[in-house]
């Protein structure tokens, strides 16, 4: 079988509605808008979860949170579960990842298995390609030796603090977030990272790899702190150099990282609010623009027509909405509802756009999907692995009945810090409950179907929101349209009951309904009769 590259891109904190391609009008955004222009965009792309570990392990395995039980920052992904990365290092790929977040790229959370090189732009001490640098070859192997030696004594310390609810309560503090944050690398060096990228691609092009490459980037650029170069900022907002109040309140948000996630006391005052919007869409034109240059280089390649590209964000980021900063506690759109692109030229020949809600966990079976066979060792059912591509989505037979699911477990770390130092707000924002939402497109009948929310809290149904009319979720409709909550709570029930079995099962997903090219395709690989 004639593999697929596969690129897989990762766009931490990013939100859908941030991009041009996706209606934002402020958008500076052109390299990604072409690129979903010319490729397959999801328009209700949902993540499987609301912060970093738990979404990443989603995509990483296929499964919910409560099925793969990797919801806090102590936690790790069993063995039995098996590891994108692996599976495709199993049937023949190169693995291969350059790596922004320490979350990813430092904790002990078994997120790195099957990568046979992996290289970590976050943390104290990166460790990143030996020609990144401009240093003389034999000096060069000099310091990696050196820096590897550190590498390995500083991992246990960092995994240390960052499973640590000492350390995260200490790294809170507003005299330590500047150090710490460019220390550690906390945003990592997504530039750099990108530019490495660029060139390994074009020096593999030269030595011509006869395997087929699994490559996957993670970029933070979108993450608080923000600090984007000033040519952004004189863009998107340039009524900062003139306003020194608004650089004392960029300042001070960018200094101040307990308040990244927790719940707003009061709201934000109009400037404050437009500050944050203004430099979060500056942070995301300055990624766009580096972007574009792997965009290029990806276009140029040998395999371009061979390759698979997908671009996801792992969720998206509160800006004051509802009451919220970050994406620690809530279930809403500005955290679940993320961008969702792919390209394959060779399967997906025209642009589209599909409107059916899709959960982003599936960019593991369509990796897997697209990659053929699974290895042999591999304890998953192949049917729901290729029978969940959303490769049959983009071809008008979703397998999911158009239904997106979402778990929110609170991250602990942060419900222990407002503890600390805001009680009341746990109880007003009931950051102590685990939220699940359904996104799905019903009506009362079919000539009326739209797009609907339903939001649970603990186990009683809390909002519902007609998406399509109200995308801001700013009208709680549940009591007056019971025709869509009955039907939505009996899937939203279908859906808790079926994640909760798969905590001692293997493979992610409902019951499914294959195509008919589907049903051929498995036919031919051998797995059905």
């Amino acid at each position: 079988m004639d593999q697929p590259d596969i690129i897989f891109i990762v766009l931490d904190t990013q939100r859908a509605d941030r991009l041009g391609c996706y209606g934002h009008s402020k958008a500076i955004t052109p390299n990604l808008d072409q690129f979903a222009a010319n490729g397959v965009l999801f328009e209700q792309a949902i993540s499987p979860a609301q912060w970093t570990i738990p979404s990443h392990a989603s995509m990483f395995t296929g499964l919910y949170p409560t099925a793969h039980q990797v919801t806090q920052s102590s936690q790790g992904l069993s063995p039995e579960r098996p590891h994108l990365a692996e599976l495709l290092r199993d049937v023949g790929y190169q693995t291969v990842a350059f790596c922004n977040n320490p979350l990813v790229g430092i904790l002990n959370n078994g997120f790195k298995r099957g990568f046979q090189t992996f290289y970590n732009y976050g943390g104290a001490i990166p460790s990143v390609p030996s020609d990144s640098t401009t240093l003389p070859r034999p000096l060069r192997r000099l310091v990696e030796g050196y820096t590897q030696f550190l590498r390995r004594i500083s991992y246990p310390i960092q995994n240390f603090f960052g499973q640590s609810d000492l350390a995260f309560r200490l790294s809170l503090n507003a005299w330590f977030t500047p150090i710490w944050s460019r220390v550690a690398n906390f945003k990592g060096q997504n530039e750099r990272s990108v530019r490495d990228l660029s060139h390994f691609f074009r020096e593999r092009e030269k030595k011509g790899g006869e395997r087929p490459l699994f490559l996957f980037l993670n970029l933070m650029e979108t993450h608080l702190p923000f600090t984007p170069p000033a040519e952004f900022i004189d863009k998107v907002a340039p009524y900062l150099r003139g306003s020194k109040e608004a650089r004392t309140i960029m300042r001070r948000w960018n200094r101040e990282s307990y308040r990244w996630a927790a719940p707003l006391a009061e709201p934000l005052d109009e400037l404050e609010a437009q500050v944050l919007s203004d430099l979060y869409d500056a942070e995301v034109a300055y990624q766009d623009a580096y972007l574009g240059q792997l965009l290029q280089t990806l276009q140029q390649r040998a395999n371009a027509e061979n390759t698979l590209i997908i671009i996801v964000a792992d969720h998206g980021d509160g800006l004051g909405e509802h009451g919220c900063m970050g994406h620690a506690f809530v279930a809403y759109q500005e955290l679940l509802h993320v961008p969702l692109l792919m390209q394959w030229p060779r399967r997906f020949k025209q642009p589209a756009r599909v409107q059916t809600p899709v959960s982003t966990r599936r960019v593991f079976h369509t990796m897997l999907d697209a990659a053929g066979r699974l290895p042999q060792s591999a304890n998953l059912d192949p049917v729901r692995v290729h029978g969940l591509t959303l490769a049959t989505t983009v071809n008008g037979h979703d397998p999911e009945q158009g239904v997106a699911y979402s778990e929110v477990y609170p991250p602990l770390t942060f419900v222990k810090a407002l503890e600390k130092r805001q009680p009341e707000l746990l109880e007003a924002y009931r950051c102590l409950s685990v939220r699940r939402a359904v996104v799905q497109q019903i009506g009362p009948d079919e000539a009326d179907v739209t797009l609907h929310k339903l939001i649970q809290v603990d186990e009683k149904l809390d909002e519902l929101f007609n998406l399509a009319d109200d995308p801001i979720e700013s009208v709680n409709v549940m009591a007056e349209r019971p025709f869509i909550t009955e039907p939505m709570q009996k899937e939203m029930n279908r859906w808790v009951t079926a994640v909760s079995h798969q905590k001692t099962q293997v493979d992610a997903g409902s019951q499914i309904e294959l195509d008919e090219n589907i049903t051929r395709r498995l036919r031919a690989l051998g797995y059905m009769d």
